[in-house]
């Protein structure tokens, strides 16, 4: 990143002045329409003195011949600040920059670049020490980013390359080379859930030769692919646990299906849990928790669970586009009118508003909001709870809201959430939400209160900016939701009572 000195080049012979002696101090329209308070010399700017542009810029502090020269403070009309020396016009010296972009730099500049020892910080959080070439990180260095994970070693062209160390939040740790922020050539890669590789990567993933042990001590070693294990040790050929995997993803979908059980004339439950991004095991963990929540403590008829994990594409039906759209016709299939659909989504988010799909060593298109509006038209009237925990999830619920469907969300339409690390159970939101507050009260509008201010809590004692969770509780839907309550209280009150007159 290069910066540039909105300055006006200043070495005026001003017509207004007489050449002669330095004045002390002078009030001038210059001929561009700037106001100049301050000492001249030989008709020049030269020594202390202020000037103010008609688009609200102004600098305050030394000129020589006419430029900027010394000590001195700019405010830019972009909302750019900048305090320090400056040399012939530009930033020289020690200084400190505020791009008005929410981007900080602090350290020694030459000729308008930052060079050598400085500091930089940004609006989201992220903060880097180090060396600089002009103004792009370069040489040794560390930076942290808004969620706390740690890169360090030697910087080129903004961005690691070379040696260096990641230290994650979730508390994987990596040492080894890198290229453009991604592991690369020769490294060693301890993950969250304690596995270890040792080996070549590329582009971020195990590529060459290397070995992996697991958490339970089970050793894989060959050449690697893409973050697979395409060789042994003697060179053979192993199957695509992936490829294996697609072969069996029709089947376990249709499985799946199939076990959904028709509805009854009572109001039923019946439940689509979905955990998104198969890097992070949280997310499985999380969409396994919910669904058997909602079956064991709510009652669901029947649930179906679709989750991306790289260690079950051949044991568990994956969360795509198309099994989404399969598994909400299923549901729309089996359950009646009278019925409620409770629908959970775990995963990462992104800033446009897209659900992450992800499952490592296949390329799956993302989720957007419209397109899940679209998605879900065969439950158009079915009443609906649809609970989001991702980032910027918020921005779900324009897309979707209507009477007959409750939407809770993790976060703001322009707010991450937290929580998205390896070896976790739960998210922020989902622990919040699930482990805690509907374990403690079946009323969906006061669990989402008790779900928000544990969230805010937990967000304030690490540090973060507030996520901020989001509700949509249409009366209709609440009332559907109390009428299922009920009526399982009462069929529970009636069984029971039935087993004691069985014993009489």
């Amino acid at each position: 990143m290069r910066l540039h000195l909105p300055l006006l080049a200043l070495i005026l012979a001003l017509s207004a002045c007489d050449q002669g002696p330095a004045q002390p101090s002078a009030d001038l329209v210059l001929p561009d329409g700037a106001r100049y308070h301050g000492a001249l010399v030989d008709g020049r700017l030269h020594g202390e003195g202020r000037l103010e542009h008609g688009n609200g810029a102004w600098y305050r502090g030394r000129f020589a011949k006419g430029l900027f020269d010394g000590p001195g403070e700019w405010h830019g009309a972009d909302g750019s600040h900048y305090q320090g020396g400056f040399r012939a016009g530009l930033y020289h010296g020690q200084g400190q920059l505020d791009d008005g972009q929410g981007n900080e730099y602090t350290g020694t500049f030459e000729n308008g670049q930052l060079r050598g020892k400085g500091s930089f910080s940004d609006a989201d959080g992220d903060r880097y020490e180090g060396g600089f070439e002009n103004t792009e990180f370069s040489g040794q260095g560390r930076f942290v980013n808004a969620d706390g994970d740690v890169w360090s070693g030697q910087f080129s062209q903004g961005a690691l390359n070379g040696q260096g160390k990641y230290e994650g939040r979730d508390g994987s740790r990596y040492e080894g080379g890198f290229k453009d922020w991604r592991f690369a050539g020769e490294g060693v890669l301890t993950q969250a859930d304690g596995q270890v590789y040792r080996g070549r990567f590329a582009d971020g993933k195990f590529a060459g030769k290397g070995s992996l042990r697991g958490a339970d001590g089970r050793l894989q070693a060959g050449t690697w692919s893409n973050g697979l294990l395409r060789r042994d040790e003697q060179g053979r050929r192993l199957p695509n646990p992936v490829e294996v995997g697609l072969l069996e993803q029709g089947r376990l979908l249709d499985r799946a299906l199939a076990a959904l059980p028709p509805s009854t004339p009572q109001v039923e439950l019946y439940a689509l849990s979905v955990g998104g991004d198969g890097k992070q095991s949280v997310f499985l963990r999380e969409a396994d928790y919910v669904a058997r929540l909602l079956g064991q403590r709510f009652g669901a008829r029947g649930v179906v669970t679709l989750v991306n994990n790289r260690n079950h594409a051949d044991d568990r039906p994956m969360a795509t586009r198309e099994s989404l759209a399969r598994a909400i016709r299923a549901l729309a299939r089996s359950s009646g009118p009278e019925d409620l659909v409770f629908i959970y989504l775990t995963s990462h988010g992104s800033h446009d508003h897209q659900l992450i799909l992800d499952m490592p060593g296949i390329r799956l298109d993302n989720l957007p909001a419209a397109d899940l509006a679209e998605l879900l038209a065969p439950l158009k009237e079915r009443y609906k709870v649809l609970v989001i925990s991702a980032c910027y999830s918020g921005g779900f619920i324009e897309p979707l809201k209507d009477d007959r469907t409750l939407i809770m969300t993790a976060a703001r339409s322009d707010r991450v959430s937290f929580g998205c690390s390896e070896e976790a159970d739960f998210t922020y939101f989902g622990q919040a939400l699930f482990a805690n507050a509907l374990n403690a009260t079946d009323d969906l509008q006061q669990a989402f209160q008790l779900a928000s201010s544990e969230v805010a809590r937990r967000e304030t004692a690490d540090g973060f900016d507030a996520s901020d969770p989001q509700l949509w509780a249409p009366a209709a839907v609440l009332q559907r939701w109390n009428t299922l309550r009920a009526g399982q209280a009462s069929r529970a009150l009636s069984a029971d009572a039935g087993h004691v007159q069985e014993k009489r």
